[in-house]
């Protein structure tokens, strides 16, 4: 199948953004990677539609479809094979583990939030969007995600 006109280079321009919000929802690499890679999908098939304003339109996919992830996901810790360098942590004259104290606080505090709050929260301050824009990305009121 031949490409959209402008799909590719609309991904490489803005798949690194829209891939960091998916991370900062799922706080996962893997999975962001995924959810990405669906909304891509998507978009794909919706090209014809949205191509003068894709990127706001994939990142509503990427909401909805985090969200509908979230709701058949089980919830509880994830294991990891990372551990934090703390040699890189203590090159900045920081105290290792109050650095990986602050970082754990601040994701259990945003994963007990409810997903669509969550979703205010990263597409608000990670990703610097207006609550006009967040609104959009959410479907909802525009004073619904100054209210959250």
């Amino acid at each position: 199948m031949a490409d959209p006109e402008g799909f590719e280079e609309f991904v490489a321009v803005c798949s690194g953004r829209l891939l960091r919000t998916a991370y900062l929802l799922t706080h996962d690499w893997p999975r962001a990677e995924d959810l990405l890679q669906t909304a891509l999908a998507r978009a794909w098939l919706a090209w014809g539609r949205i191509q003068t304003h894709p990127e706001p339109y994939v990142r509503k996919i990427i909401v909805n479809t985090y969200a509908s992830w979230w709701r058949r996901r089980w919830n509880s810790e994830d294991p990891t094979d990372r551990v934090p360098d703390p040699a890189a942590v203590q090159r900045h004259g920081l105290d290792p583990h109050a650095v990986v104290d602050e970082r754990d606080a601040l994701w259990r505090a945003l994963r007990r939030l409810p997903k669509r709050q969550r979703a205010v929260i990263v597409l608000r301050y990670f990703e610097d969007l207006s609550e006009a824009e967040i609104a959009e990305a959410l479907g909802c009121a525009v004073g619904t995600p100054k209210g959250r």
